[in-house]
C-alpha cells in the first residue's frame, strides 16, 4: 500500500507535493528506473533540470507510470546560457519536448541568473 505525502498549496492555487525525487547526478541510464521506483512507492513530484542530462528519461518513466503524466508534478530548470527572454522560452520548449509534455503543463520551471531566482508555476 502506498501513501501520498501531503501537498502544499501555492499562491496560485496549484497543489505541489511536499516530497519529491530529485535526479541531480543520476546517470541517464539509471534515471528511468529510479523515477519508476519512486512513482511506484508514492512519489508524485519529480525534480530535474536541463543541465542534468536526464529529462528525456524522466519523461519516459512518468509516461510509462500507472498514473501517467496527470498524476505527477514535474519541475525543471534551465541553464544560465539560456539567459534572455527568447532564449528562455526556447529552453523551456526544448525541456518540455524532452519530457514529452506541453510547456504549459509543467508543474514548475525555474530560471536562475546572477543569484536571482525566478520561478513560474503553472
Amino acid at each position: 500500500m502506498t501513501r501520498e505525502a501531503p501537498g502544499i498549496t501555492l499562491n496560485n492555487g496549484v497543489e505541489m507535493p511536499s516530497i519529491g525525487l530529485g535526479v541531480f547526478q543520476t546517470p541517464p541510464e539509471e534515471t528511468r528506473s529510479a523515477v519508476a521506483a519512486a512513482l511506484g512507492t508514492g512519489y508524485r513530484h519529480i525534480d530535474t533540470a536541463a543541465a542534468y542530462g536526464n529529462e528525456r528519461e524522466v519523461g519516459e518513466a512518468v509516461h510509462a507510470s500507472k498514473g501517467g503524466r496527470a498524476a505527477v508534478f514535474l519541475e525543471t530548470k534551465i541553464w544560465i546560457s539560456d539567459y534572455g527572454y527568447d532564449e528562455t522560452l526556447h529552453a523551456f520548449d526544448k525541456s518540455a519536448g524532452k519530457l514529452g509534455i506541453e510547456p504549459r503543463s509543467l508543474g514548475c520551471w525555474l530560471a536562475r541568473f546572477a543569484g536571482v531566482r525566478a520561478a513560474r508555476v503553472r
